[in-house]
């Protein structure tokens, strides 16, 4: 009788701490969510500001201007060059999707690291990306590591 009384509230411990450990990974994984969700959203808001007179508000592009940031080989294939030129600007020539594109853009050095992981995370999971959230800590990393122009 004994043992059984043990095997039982082992049994009892074990799915209880199996309940608080869902719950936990839960909440979690919606704080990553409602994390994700203030990026894009401000995100979004930053890019029509700062970005979309130039890359357009479906990131299609300025004809032969500006390039798309919509499904963009250069984007896809050159993250943390991305992230800087938001700061500092780039000046000379850029191929994107096989086009030559040699309109300087100027960068926004006023924007902060959290802004700019906003904007990233925004632009990398709009038009079809699925990158997911590019959190501060890994922006501010990048940013450091940012020439200026």
């Amino acid at each position: 009788m004994h043992n059984s009384f043990q095997v039982f509230s082992f049994a009892l411990f074990f799915v209880g701490y199996l309940m608080l450990f869902t719950l936990s990974c839960d909440r979690a994984k919606q704080q990553n969510d409602n994390k994700f969700t203030n990026y894009f959203r401000q995100g979004e808001l930053l890019y029509t500001k700062h970005c979309s007179n130039c890359h357009q508000a479906d990131g299609s592009g300025l004809g032969r201007l500006y390039p798309p940031l919509k499904q963009s080989d250069y984007m896809n294939e050159n993250f943390e060059q991305v992230l800087c030129l938001m700061r500092n600007g780039i000046r000379g020539e850029l191929t994107v999707n096989g086009v030559q594109y040699n309109q300087a853009m100027p960068g926004v050095p006023t924007l902060t690291d959290l802004e700019i992981a906003e904007i990233a995370t925004y632009i990398y999971n709009a038009w079809g990306n699925e990158r997911g959230l590019v959190d501060v800590k890994e922006a501010e990393r990048i940013l450091n590591t940012c020439g200026g122009e």
